[in-house]
């Protein structure tokens, strides 16, 4: 929501954090800060409606995102029909993830098959599309310069583009869950990707200060995120639960009411996002307003923070952004590629006793090779070149050798109902007598 009465978020008494942690008091827990409805944001809100009802759902619509974005203090980088949409898109795979530049004047999206598209500053370094994945793209993230980036599949591989550093991989590393996050260490020479299951990988100069592993077993893990320091990080569970490691303090569960989809964190405290949009901040995470009881077409499934604000992205490409990260256009009002229409199955009007029957007669001929080409009998079923002449009145291959196996049996099968009276019939398999 763009505003809401305050909350204060208390960490539960049956939470469970690392072992070497004390749970903190109240006293080091921040309020969600939130206020009464600004003028400002009454009129924000209006010109949503306003929109909204025109025909344009909240998140497909540039020009209230940019509207959003100047009446809240957000800087605009451009006049919203010059700002790039999704309008006339076609996406192969759904928007994953989002990471903005570290200045907040750009950021990239990212989709399941690794296609990264660029907005603002960002630049385009590389993608993995076009390459054979094994599993699904679920994260991007920067590196501290803005100059590349990675990309983290669930099966656990790395790609690096641009000034991103390869430090290695889970890829065939026998994963207990899938990863569904990549965070890197301060200085870019390193990352932790975690598991659904909370376990945690390091690679390059990020340390293991522990892990969530068996913590959470009613509900995954769906992100995690370093301390400044990169002594420690927070893991966050879909329900709301943080488990924090190494110096990252406990600061408290998000109240989600629809699932968490990852953390973020910012001047020393950290801020959860849940698919409706609704934004928790804690510590010295700073609220910003959040998408919370307004309409989505697409929920929410990555969320990037700076020191100064941060975006949101939904499935679609809607992008949202808040405080001082700049609205640079988005894939909203993008379609999705529906997937092919799976090849319809000619079975040329045969039963399976029928198929099954003539599978033993090229078993016993032909060894089950279908394409055997001899100069007196071809395929599978060693059939005559002149009774394939005969009886393919189908339009079928001239050669039988260069026919599909159903092709062959119902040449076979008008072969029977000639010669044996019945199209059910075929010759004994075991006699493999041969000359059909």
């Amino acid at each position: 929501m763009l505003s809401s009465i305050s909350t204060t978020a208390v960490p539960s008494r049956t939470h469970a954090h690392s072992k070497n942690k004390q749970a903190p008091s109240p006293a080091h827990v921040h309020s969600i800060r939130t206020s009464i409805p600004s003028h400002t944001t009454n009129s924000v809100r209006r010109k949503m409606q306003r929109a909204t009802r025109a025909g344009a759902g909240l998140a497909t619509v540039a020009v209230s995102a940019t509207l959003a974005a100047t009446l809240m203090g957000t800087p605009a980088l451009a006049a919203a029909s010059d700002l790039p949409s999704g309008a006339g898109v076609v996406l192969n795979a759904p928007v994953v993830s989002v990471a903005a530049t570290p200045n907040g004047r750009g950021y990239w999206l990212v989709g399941a098959d690794g296609g990264v598209f660029a907005f603002g500053n960002a630049t385009f370094h590389g993608s993995t599309v076009g390459l054979n994945l094994n599993s699904p793209i679920v994260g991007i993230d920067t590196t501290p310069t803005g100059h590349g980036y990675w990309e983290v599949a669930a099966d656990g591989g790395v790609f690096a583009f641009g000034d991103a550093g390869f430090d290695g991989s889970m890829t065939g590393a026998g994963l207990h869950a899938p990863i569904v996050g990549l965070a890197p260490t301060a200085d870019g020479g390193g990352y932790w990707l975690v598991g659904a299951d909370g376990g945690v990988f390091a690679f390059g100069d990020a340390s293991y200060q522990g892990s969530a592993n068996g913590m959470s077993e009613s509900s995954p893990i769906v992100g995690i995120a370093p301390t400044s320091t990169g002594n420690g990080y927070w893991e966050v569970a879909a329900n709301g639960d943080v488990y924090a490691f190494g110096d990252a303090p406990y600061l408290g569960t998000a109240p989600v009411t629809s699932a968490a989809i990852g953390i973020d964190s910012a001047n020393g405290g950290y801020r959860i996002v849940s698919s409706d949009g609704g934004t928790y901040a804690f510590g010295g995470a700073t609220f910003r307003g959040s998408l919370a009881g307004n309409p989505l077409n697409k929920p929410i499934v990555g969320s990037s923070s700076t020191t100064g604000g941060y975006v949101d992205v939904a499935a679609d490409g809607g992008v949202f952004n808040f405080g001082s990260v700049a609205f640079s256009g988005s894939l909203g009002g993008s379609t999705l590629s529906a997937p092919p229409a799976p090849p319809a199955v000619v079975d040329y009007g045969l039963t399976p006793g029928q198929i099954a029957a003539w599978e033993r007669v090229s078993i016993c001929e032909e060894s089950g090779n279908w394409h055997v080409d001899g100069s007196a009998f071809s395929g599978g079923l060693g059939m005559s070149h002149a009774n394939w002449n005969q009886f393919n009145t189908f339009g079928f291959p001239g050669n039988a050798a260069n026919a599909s196996k159903l092709q062959q049996i119902r040449v076979a099968v008008a072969f029977a109902t000639h010669y044996f009276g019945s199209p059910n019939a075929a010759p004994d398999q075991n006699g493999c007598t041969g000359g059909y």
